[in-house]
């Protein structure tokens, strides 16, 4: 397409870079990654054959920014994604089972099936979300951050969003408030430079995405989203500071979507060339070179690893297939207050 605005891959290729984290550490990121992607690649299949209904936003190329960044955080921080936060879920430690029943609708989902794929949800695990309006997850982000903070709370309430959710007013009153009120908040945004079908270019007159997050006093760093291990390094360097009680933080993690913005998506609006040279950059091939040139990983761990992700994938299918539908009886169930019940 002629008229399409190249989105040229800004970093080096991390394909070059050594590893600077240990071998447990980097074969466990290289799971997660590999998790991700074979559970996504799953749910497009059951999508395509009806299992899987309404609206699927897959994160296939984008692995390396939730597998980095929740390995970074702690169990106690709050987490609040976008509605593309399968991969997000996964790497919180949601059951694979758990996500991929919401994805069916069935009552076994975390979500009790009524969230379906945008609505990933776990209380236990500080998973507050799957929102699915863009930059709907900012204020509530704010809110528990600012709950915490009243309550002497010291725990960091990291919230993920993307590009697009910047150009809405939701963005800007949020980071004004953390910024005002200093709150525990790190703001994570995953900027895949298409918000939906259009790029970031032709929607935003200031493409410097950190630059509008330091306008309201607050630091930002840019980091490579297509390298788990800067993912990670990045994450911690904006949680140690937020932690510390110094107000917001907020991280742009440059990456990339391979599928398009959702299964109804022609996706017309990018040329294939620029597609297929961010593939070159893939979080999971990438890495898994890197490692396998360091001696940290052999041909064989890594059938190793994708043959676990393949039995887990397929045990989380069987488990939602045999799921059972939530029952009529149930349907006003959390709807009314008891009481108010007809």
């Amino acid at each position: 397409m002629s008229t399409a605005i190249q989105q040229r891959p800004p970093f080096p290729d991390p394909g070059d870079r050594p590893v600077s984290c240990d071998r447990q550490t980097a074969l466990a990121l290289l799971s997660d990654m590999v998790r991700i992607r074979r559970m996504e690649e799953k749910a497009a299949e059951l999508y395509g054959a009806g299992k899987i209904r309404g609206f699927l936003h897959l994160y296939i190329g984008e692995e390396a920014v939730a597998t980095g960044a929740l390995h970074a955080l702690a169990a106690e921080d709050n987490i609040v994604a976008t509605y593309r936060e399968h991969g997000h879920a996964l790497a919180r430690g949601v059951p694979m089972k758990a996500i991929m029943a919401e994805m069916f609708g069935k009552v076994d989902g975390c979500s009790r099936g009524r969230g379906g794929s945008m609505h990933l949800f776990d209380r236990e695990r500080r998973f507050y979300g799957g929102n699915a309006i863009v930059a709907g997850g900012l204020p509530l982000a704010v809110g528990l951050a600012l709950a915490d903070k009243m309550q002497g709370v010291r725990r960091v309430t990291a919230c993920f969003f993307g590009e697009g959710a910047i150009a809405e007013g939701a963005f800007h009153e949020s980071m004004n408030l953390a910024a005002l009120w200093k709150l525990p908040v790190l703001f994570l945004c995953e900027n895949n430079f298409y918000a939906m079908g259009t790029a970031l270019a032709r929607s935003e007159a200031q493409t410097d995405l950190c630059r509008k997050a330091e306008s309201y006093g607050i630091p930002a760093e840019r980091v490579d989203g297509m390298d788990v291990v800067a993912a990670m390094e990045g994450t911690a360097h904006g949680a140690r500071q937020v932690r510390a009680g110094e107000g917001p933080f907020f991280t742009e993690f440059q990456t990339y979507r391979f599928r398009p913005h959702s299964m109804f998506d022609p996706d017309l609006y990018r040329d294939k060339a620029e597609i297929e040279a961010w593939k070159t950059r893939g979080p999971l091939h990438t890495f898994s070179g890197r490692l396998k040139r360091e001696g940290k990983l052999s041909e064989e761990e890594f059938l190793a690893i994708d043959a676990r992700a393949a039995e887990e994938v397929a045990a989380a299918v069987a488990f939602s297939e045999a799921s059972a539908w939530e029952p009529e009886a149930d349907l006003l169930r959390d709807v009314c207050a008891p009481e108010a019940r007809p």
